[in-house]
């Protein structure tokens, strides 16, 4: 099982790159393949819910959303990097998901969820908390660190000089692969996993 790691930031090479790039680094050193998708400065499509991917499990507008959607179950989890915009994170990487979640999110479930946010000063765990939603709403498994998940700067180098965010990188590749050999270890034990009930779903009317 390899790690996917999404960069949701428009530079393919920025700060949010140099987080992920840390974690990379982490996750490999302890046996655990990553792949990177860069999410790019092209507009991305947002979820219109036609409910084609319903009927088909691939969703009508065929970017790299459909990729990942192909590849979903070599995919032991997935983390998503994101500058912080306006206290969030970048239209783009929202729609991104927005797609992909809608399409995908019930094959989620299991696999692991980590964010990872970078920005100058404030606003990181407003963004976070909106890209754990996803996470949360799909029965992953969300992953933390010794803190949150962020580093700060405004150049790479800003950012390589953050010790405690790139620490705090580094110790989520640590839980990562850990989560991961749990797993492992669990299937070759022949662990079932989890059962859902049917799903209910609740509206409320006057």
């Amino acid at each position: 099982m390899k790690i996917l790691l999404l960069n949701g930031s428009p530079h393919e090479r920025g700060c949010t790159a140099t987080a992920l790039a840390e974690l990379a680094g982490s996750l490999e050193q302890r046996g655990v393949e990553t792949e990177t998708l860069h999410v790019g400065v092209k507009p991305v499509a947002d979820c219109t819910a036609c409910g084609v991917c319903a009927e088909c499990g691939i969703c009508v507008f065929d970017d790299a959303v459909n990729d990942i959607l192909e590849n979903l179950d070599d995919y032991g989890g997935i983390v998503v990097g994101s500058p912080v915009y306006y206290a969030g994170p970048t239209g783009a990487v929202t729609s991104f998901l927005n797609r992909l979640f809608y399409a995908g999110g019930r094959r989620m479930a299991g696999k692991l969820g980590a964010a990872v946010v970078s920005c100058r000063r404030a606003g990181a765990t407003a963004a976070l908390d909106r890209l754990y939603k996803y996470f949360t709403i799909s029965n992953m498994v969300l992953v933390g660190s010794q803190y949150w998940p962020m580093v700060h700067g405004v150049t790479p180098d800003q950012v390589r000089a953050d010790a405690e965010g790139l620490q705090i990188m580094r110790t989520l590749g640590e839980n990562m692969a850990w989560l991961l050999r749990e797993q492992q270890a669990g299937r070759e034990a022949a662990v079932a996993p989890a059962v859902y009930e049917p799903r209910v779903t609740t509206s409320f009317h006057h």
